[in-house]
C-alpha cells in the first residue's frame, strides 16, 4: 500500500494514498465561524467549494506552521449517494511516500476514543510512522456538519 507521509510538529504520519487526489500548495481559505478550531476554512477546489481541515490543529491543538512543505492534501470522500465529496488536509512536510503492507503498522495499544482515526504504528528508518484512517477522520468531520449536506450547506454558510 502506497503511503503519503507527512508531519505534525516532529511526529511522522502517513495517510493511505488511494483517497489522495492531489496535493496542492497551501492556499489563502476563507474563514468559518462556529465550527471547531482545526476547520481551517474553505477556498473554491475547481470550481466546488471545499472544506479544509488543518491536521497539526486537529491532532496537536495548534496551527500548521507556513512552509513551503505546508501543504494541503485533497482526498476524496464517498458519500452515500455513491458521488464523492472533495475535502482539504493541511500537514507540514509533505514530501514523501512509503510503500509498506498494511499488516505492517500494527496496533500502539492506545486507545484515544477522541482521536478514533489515529490508527497503527510501524517502525522504520525515518522512526515511528502512525497511520491516519481518514475513513474516520472523514466520520469525525461529518460531526461538523461539513460532509453530510455536501455543497448546499457548505454554499450557505459561505453566504452567510
Amino acid at each position: 500500500m502506497l503511503m503519503l507521509l507527512f508531519y505534525v510538529g516532529n511526529d511522522l504520519y502517513a495517510i493511505d494514498s488511494s483517497c489522495v487526489v492531489e496535493v496542492i500548495p497551501r492556499v489563502s481559505l476563507r474563514k468559518v465561524h462556529h465550527v471547531p478550531e482545526y476547520v481551517a476554512g474553505l477556498f473554491n477546489y475547481r470550481g466546488k467549494i471545499v472544506p479544509v481541515i488543518d491536521l497539526c490543529h486537529l491532532i496537536r491543538g495548534s496551527s500548521s506552521r507556513f512552509c513551503l512543505s505546508t501543504r494541503i492534501i485533497m482526498v476524496s470522500y464517498p458519500r452515500q449517494n455513491h458521488e464523492y465529496q472533495y475535502m482539504g488536509v493541511i500537514a507540514e512536510r509533505i514530501t514523501e511516500t512509503l510503500n509498506r503492507a498494511e499488516t505492517d503498522f500494527v496496533d500502539s495499544g492506545i486507545r484515544v476514543k477522541a482521536a478514533p482515526y489515529l490508527g497503527g504504528i510501524l517502525m522504520d528508518e525515518k522512526g515511528i510512522i502512525q497511520r491516519i484512517h481518514l475513513e474516520q477522520l472523514f466520520a469525525d468531520v461529518e460531526n461538523t456538519y461539513l460532509l453530510t449536506s455536501g455543497e448546499s450547506y457548505i454554499n450557505d454558510m459561505v453566504k452567510n
